[in-house]
């Protein structure tokens, strides 16, 4: 996320953040805010739900890519907990993120991202955005919470 220049009432330009990534972050208070109210047992059920409502109102070809890596990373690593993670779907161990997908809408991307973050066990290799890729994806995914 690069930051966007703006330009306030003194008509400087100012570097910050992007509208996308404020509501990003916004949405960020309010999953911690929603975390804090439920309790520990209520979490990963909420969580999986709040997945799928945030899959479920993706444009399609997101949609459909996030389905199958839900489905990949289910089927991969079953310890990981789904949750959101500044709105966008993310799979955690521990409480700690490992890994995410971030429609192409969400920041008006040209391209989906799956991600892994600082948390994820992984040191070398690449993916490409292929169908052949779906193995590796499931590779990486079961060594990201090794």
């Amino acid at each position: 996320m690069s930051p966007k220049t703006d330009t306030r009432k003194s008509g400087k330009a100012v570097k910050g953040f992007t509208d996308e990534e404020r509501a990003a972050m916004k949405e960020r208070v309010q999953e911690l805010k929603a975390e804090a109210r439920r309790g520990p047992r209520a979490k990963q059920a909420d969580g999986e739900s709040d997945v799928l409502a945030k899959i479920a109102a993706m444009p399609k070809p997101d949609r459909a890519m996030a389905e199958r890596l839900h489905a990949i990373i289910k089927a991969s690593a079953p310890a990981l907990s789904p949750r959101t993670w500044y709105g966008m779907p993310a799979y955690a161990n521990d409480d700690h993120v490992v890994c995410f997908f971030q429609s192409a809408h969400k920041f008006k991307a040209r391209y989906a991202t799956f991600g892994f973050s600082d948390k994820a066990n992984l040191d070398e290799g690449t993916v490409w955005p292929t169908a052949a890729a779906e193995a590796r994806i499931g590779a990486l995914v079961k060594k990201a919470v090794s």
